[in-house]
């Protein structure tokens, strides 16, 4: 598969490329080029100029636009769910629901896009001011760098892309090195539908020289990453160089409360639900386990049960509830973290194992309070750490301590008491009586701390690509 540069498949200028690998089998399933600084420039170099062009393009026709983009997805949706599969290794029934996200999301946006009204300071508002009406617009940014992770690629293309085009601004895409197919074939599709060549590109190669080849560019306006806090840091020093404006969405360690009065069947559910689901590779998965200590015993049993149904096998069978991690790489540094806290303290009760890039769900109990997974180490894979608590006050500190803030959640059959710990939670999103594992496409999504800055979502996202103008008629009044 190739990149996209100024709306033509190519190759990287020196010829070389990358291996892409099914996780689960270990097969080459394609290659793509490992982009060169001199093919970043060009992007970008392309962008400017077609950025330009794609804004003079009227709202409702960049709208018609993305429309066609949905068809031409929707004709290949199965196509697109396999690809999805094999690269990432989740199972073809998640992969299948991701695909299906692109008909909710880039409607959403299009909708939305449509009623970026601006607002009318009248006269008279303010002293002195009796003359003059004050007019506001929304403009676009200019170029943006879409930084793309690997665990929910479509979801986050759409969550960035979208809105980025159809506020005007020219958008390049960079996806993880480990998955990047079905992004080239949406961003192929893209430019089929007649988004203007050079406005929509994507390159692929290795982050740490593409990714930063690009964010480094001076007629890059924008950058809109998601990824580890690490490296959204030093991305965030990159920005600064040239003032890009930047959206952050970084890691969490989401805290899941269980208080003594919940109900322990809806939060075993909702465990296996906002854990397992990809694997337990998700941002805004619950990662810590904060329950009662009167319950706790109760929980870990019902928890056991549960696990034990989940429907393991090949990841193409429509049957299979749970796939591989992303690479053995990732499974053998879950397995390093979750030994570690079985040496802080922890004691494993479930799984455990690690073959190859899978690595069973595990359940660890026991789990002290000052263990490194209980505050700032996030697994990125399907274990359960539960940690013990007497009082809600305390329950509360020990979410908090975290140094990330993405989400989280409580359960508790008292709306007041929900209500309070939701409300003292110190993250972008508190859920009541559900996994932290909540995100629609409409809702403001972002964290605190070291999980972010800024929010997407269809009710949030054009305030971050966009920048507002004031036109003033200075005494056209009297």
């Amino acid at each position: 598969m190739k990149m996209i540069i100024d709306g033509k498949q190519v190759d990287a200028s020196n010829g070389e490329v990358i291996e892409i690998l099914n996780p689960a089998t270990g097969a080459v399933i394609d290659t793509v080029p490992a982009a060169t600084e001199e093919d970043v420039a060009r992007a970008v170099t392309a962008a400017v100029q077609a950025q330009k062009i794609w804004n003079d393009v009227p709202m409702h026709q960049r709208g018609a636009i993305l429309t066609k983009f949905v068809a031409l997805a929707k004709a290949r949706k199965e196509e697109l769910a396999q690809v999805l599969s094999q690269e990432t290794g989740k199972t073809i029934s998640e992969a299948r629901g991701e695909i299906a996200n692109i008909f909710i999301s880039f409607p959403a946006f299009i909708e939305r896009a449509k009623h970026l009204y601006g607002e009318v300071i009248p006269q008279g508002i303010e002293k002195n001011q009796e003359n003059h009406i004050q007019l506001t617009f929304r403009e676009p940014i200019g170029v943006f760098a879409c930084i793309i992770p690997f665990n929910f690629p479509c979801d986050l293309f759409d969550q960035k892309v979208a809105p980025t085009l159809l506020a005007g601004n020219a958008a390049i895409v960079k996806p993880s090195t480990d998955n990047p197919l079905t992004l080239c074939m949406l961003t192929q599709l893209l430019v089929e539908a007649g988004v203007t060549p050079g406005a929509i590109q994507i390159l692929t190669g290795r982050g740490s020289q593409v990714g930063n080849w690009l964010t480094s560019n001076p007629d890059v306006h924008g950058i809109t990453f998601t990824g580890s806090t690490e490296v959204g840091i030093e991305t965030y020093k990159t920005a600064a160089g040239h003032l890009a404006h930047i959206a952050l969405e970084l890691g969490g360690n989401d805290a899941f409360i269980i208080c003594e009065d919940a109900d322990l069947d809806l939060a075993v559910e909702e465990t296996i639900w906002g854990r397992m689901y990809n694997t337990g590779q998700v941002c805004c998965a619950s990662k810590r386990f904060i329950v009662h200590n009167s319950i706790k015993e109760d929980f870990t049993w019902k928890l056991m049960d549960r696990v034990k149904q989940i429907k393991t096998g090949d990841i193409a069978d429509d049957a299979t509830e749970i796939g591989c991690l992303i690479s053995e790489k990732a499974a053998i540094k879950v397995e390093e973290q979750v030994n570690l806290t079985v040496e802080q303290g922890g004691r494993i009760v479930h799984g455990g194992n690690r073959h190859g890039a899978f690595y069973e769900a595990t359940i660890i109990a026991d789990v002290p309070k000052t263990a490194d997974v209980a505050r700032d180490m996030e697994i990125f894979g399907p274990v359960v750490p539960i940690i013990g608590f007497d009082t809600v006050g305390e329950a509360i500190e020990i979410a908090n301590a975290s140094i990330f803030g993405l989400c989280g959640c409580v359960f508790s059959r008292d709306a007041k008491t929900a209500w309070n710990v939701a409300r003292k939670l110190e993250c972008g999103g508190a859920v009541i009586n559900g996994a932290s594992f909540f995100r629609s496409f409409e809702m403001p999504f972002g964290g605190y701390k070291y999980s972010g800055i800024g929010t997407e979502g269809v009710l949030s996202t054009f305030d971050e690509v966009t920048r507002t103008k004031t036109i003033v008629l200075k005494n056209i009044i009297g």
